[in-house]
């Protein structure tokens, strides 16, 4: 067997330290309440400790989300590295000392099947689902060890679970970044291996089978190849928190479409934004304007504090197109991505709209302490992993101009079309010129816009050279009048300034949203 994965996973070398880091088997119970048992490895719970410190996640770290805690709890004992056999061997006797009637155990194994049979990690199975074996004694320890088929070890795990009079499911592997070939627009699936010898095995012994593979297989064709790279970190089997969401995600939409799976009624409902895109025409498109508090501010009082999307809606013909301001005040790129606002305008968008992005005024500072809200620097395709303090957990940090390129990619995936925006001028002047940001936070929208073929306005620039006219020596009586409460918040007349400046760059541009203007 020749070992494929092509990755170094020292997880069972350490396996002492990863048993005090998976849970107590039914140590979750509340009451008579069940529990699901996961079963698995890295790509349900990566690495020894299962924490993200590497970058990477297994989808089980998120899929309790997707449960009602109040009714049943969710228990990831999977461990990165194990196959069938090692898992069955070393770990599952733990496990099924905490099984108790009606509990559910969800089994996903077989990405570690390979390799040899008798030395180094010694884990693979044999391929199939046959009664055949192997009497192989370990190089190393002289230990020996008898080898049966992936199937085998599938039917020992399910007698086992039935046993106890708990409900056993199988899973088929989650997908790799892996394509039919450099040119296919095609995942390649293990349906002619593993998940077929899963659903061969759930077949013969009566059990439901999900195929997590091709569900999530059609998500990632649908995404296509530069958006599903950030769904894995370092190498193309783990995911990063990206990728194991969605698996988790395909998890549950597995188990809610299988025919008859009583495990469905314990996961919490659909959840239906009835908000976002609610202005919705019959035939129009929608205008989402997404970013800060200078996109989106109180936008009550004539006194106060505006956004400038809150008014751009003046300048449009809204029988042919409504706007939407979703922006939020005191938002990042990452922060805004991060509290799931992001996600609200893309699962409303709809082939034709249009969304207008400005981030960069709260993209600076601190990365992990504080607010905790930037980035780093540039438009690359640099990454870190920090320990974020107030949650106390890892998490992976990207550049300012990756989380652009992300959003851009997800707005042409909904077939809508991106704009993005350097961000408005602020009221700071230098030897009487209006500061701009054209080396730092302009420089870089700028650089994701061309990467990826978007159009870029720099409203940065257009409205500080509107404000610049107006002269230094007057600056601090004419142009503050185009602010409200300090240097960055603008008042409704510099709202409406910037608005002009967008106007003007969208008649300068070939994009078609300028088509629905006035």
């Amino acid at each position: 067997m020749i070992d494929v994965n092509d990755v170094i996973d020292n997880t069972l070398d350490s396996l002492n330290k990863a048993r005090t880091m998976r849970p107590i088997a039914g140590s979750s119970r509340k009451g008579d309440n069940p529990v699901l048992f996961l079963v698995g490895n890295s790509t349900m719970r990566t690495g020894t400790l299962g924490n993200g410190n590497n970058g990477q996640w297994g989808w089980g770290y998120y899929a309790g989300e997707y449960f009602d805690a109040k009714k049943i709890t969710v228990e990831n004992h999977a461990l990165g590295g194990t196959s069938s056999r090692t898992f069955y061997n070393r770990l599952w006797s733990e496990v099924l000392k905490g099984i108790r009637p009606d509990d559910w155990v969800i089994i996903e194994l077989g990405h570690n099947d390979n390799g040899p049979y008798d030395s180094g990690r010694a884990r693979a199975s044999i391929p199939g689902i046959g009664k055949d074996s192997l009497l192989v004694t370990i190089k190393e320890t002289g230990v020996t060890e008898t080898v049966y088929t992936y199937g085998e070890y599938m039917r020992r795990f399910v007698r086992d679970v039935k046993a106890k009079g708990a409900h056993p499911v199988l899973m088929s592997l989650t997908p790799r970044n892996a394509w039919d070939d450099k040119d296919s627009t095609v995942i390649t699936r293990v349906n002619k291996t593993f998940g077929l010898w899963a659903k061969q095995i759930a077949k013969e012994q009566r059990i439901p089978f999900i195929d997590l593979n091709e569900i999530t297989a059609r998500k990632f064709e649908k995404f296509g190849k530069e958006k599903v790279k950030y769904m894995f970190y370092i190498d193309r089997i783990h995911t990063s928190a990206f990728g194991a969401r969605i698996n988790a995600e395909s998890a549950a939409e597995g188990i809610r479409g299988c025919k008859g799976l009583k495990l469905s009624c314990y996961l919490k409902p659909l959840e239906q934004d009835s908000v976002t895109g609610k202005s919705r025409k019959k035939g129009c498109p929608v205008l989402f304007t997404v970013g800060d508090s200078t996109v989106k501010n109180n936008d009550d009082d004539e006194n106060g504090m505006w956004g400038w999307g809150s008014v751009i809606a003046d300048k449009f013909d809204l029988n042919r197109i409504t706007v939407e301001n979703c922006a939020k005040a005191g938002r990042s790129a990452r922060t805004y991505l991060d509290e799931g606002r992001w996600d609200k305008v893309y699962n409303a968008l709809q082939p034709g709209d249009f969304v207008l992005i400005q981030f960069g005024h709260n993209d600076a500072g601190a990365i992990n302490t504080g607010k905790a809200r930037a980035e780093l620097p540039g438009a690359g395709s640099e990454s870190k992993v920090f320990l974020m303090e107030a949650s106390g957990k890892y998490q992976v940090i990207y550049t300012f101009g990756w989380y652009l390129r992300k959003f851009i990619m997800d707005v042409k995936e909904k077939g809508a079309t991106p704009i993005v925006l350097s961000y408005t001028p602020r009221n700071i002047w230098d030897n009487g010129e209006i500061q701009r940001n054209t080396g730092s936070f302009g420089k870089w929208t700028c650089e994701a816009a061309e990467q990826t073929g978007t159009c870029f306005i720099d409203l940065n620039n257009l409205s500080a050279d509107k404000l610049q006219k107006m002269g230094w020596e007057q600056g601090l009586r004419v142009v503050g009048e185009y602010f409200n409460h300090d240097h960055t918040h603008t008042s409704l007349k510099g709202a409406r300034l910037n608005v002009e400046s967008i106007v003007e760059g969208l008649k300068a541009s070939g994009s078609p949203l300028k088509d629905y203007l006035k």
